[in-house]
């Protein structure tokens, strides 16, 4: 018989995720339909989403081969009931305080940064680009992880050497530009460009490197259609950029500057996210969505998180 959910120990919530103590060695990780941007958890959530984000990591991590954190199947029966479909149970791990970023293609905070002074992260990049551009390479652009109501702040490999060691940083950017190779590759054989992506490692108890949290998904990769890319213009995507550019459109209201909480989310929104989610891991997998598992009740764990809130 499967174990109860609250036969668990909550230990911390992000604005997604929720993680509860399983054993000595493991932890259930178990992803909710919340939503967020630009480190505000949003309302209403996304029915689906934790299902969608679920099966698409776990797609990529039997795709890329990397040491990863999970610790059994989706099925696993350390999993309750109610969970199943969008939890994981996962190795405890020493967590790496970087957010590991590669980008291939110029857009979003890397943009902003190139705008200012020609660099991203420290990294010169030639003159010339524009929205959506092309780099000549991937870059890993690491940013630190968010205190409590604070932002994610872009910070410069030699930042990262100095917190961690060169051995480390140079592991970290190597893991970094090795998978979001492979997965771009993978991605541009489903017609879809992976512009950028952040990963999350930690380290286990014999210090090896692993890929963990949550990996390659629309939360945390920006996907665009391959065949109506066009340099200069922003890209229509797959991810929650659409719930971006809402919240930062006119219709919504909302001046990002101020200190005032986003304004709800309206069902058309709601109903078009859920659908690109959808629409992303079935292009990506080439698997049915409506295949993957059974839904569950989106109302299991906590269903909201403060601004900045980290899963670990």
């Amino acid at each position: 018989m499967r174990p109860e959910l609250s036969s668990y120990t909550h230990v911390a919530s992000g604005k997604v995720r929720d993680i509860y103590d399983v054993d000595d060695n493991t932890l259930l990780m178990v992803v909710s339909d919340r939503i967020s941007a630009y480190d505000f958890a949003l309302e209403p959530a996304i029915p689906d989403k934790g299902r969608v984000l679920t099966a698409t990591s776990k797609f990529f991590f039997d795709a890329i081969d990397f040491p990863n954190h999970l610790a059994g199947p989706l099925d696993d029966e350390r999993i309750p009931q109610e969970c199943l479909g969008r939890a994981m149970v996962v190795k405890k791990l020493e967590m790496v305080p970087f957010e590991c970023v590669a980008r291939g293609f110029l857009t979003g905070s890397g943009l902003q940064e190139y705008q200012a002074d020609a660099t991203v992260c420290g990294i010169k990049l030639p003159a010339g680009l524009v929205e959506a551009s092309r780099l000549p390479e991937p870059i890993f652009t690491p940013a630190t992880k968010a205190e409590h109501g604070d932002h994610d702040e872009n910070v410069s490999f030699d930042y990262v050497v100095d917190k961690l060691g060169r051995e480390r940083a140079e592991e970290l950017r190597a893991a970094t530009l090795r998978i979001y190779a492979k997965a771009a590759q993978l991605a541009e054989d489903k017609g879809i460009i992976l512009a950028d992506t952040k990963f999350e490692f930690g380290l286990d108890a014999h210090g090896t490197l692993v890929l963990a949290d949550e990996v390659l998904t629309p939360d945390s990769s920006r996907y665009w259609p391959a065949d109506s890319y066009a340099e200069g213009e922003v890209q229509p995507s797959f991810d929650k950029q659409y719930v971006r550019d809402w919240l930062t459109s006119a219709a919504s209201g909302w001046d990002r500057s101020s200190d005032a909480y986003p304004p709800a989310l309206p069902d058309d929104v709601v109903s078009a996210t859920r659908l690109r989610y959808i629409e992303a891991y079935e292009k990506l997998s080439g698997k049915r969505f409506a295949d993957f598992l059974s839904p569950c009740s989106s109302a299991v764990g906590p269903q909201s998180a403060p601004d900045g809130a980290t899963a670990r």
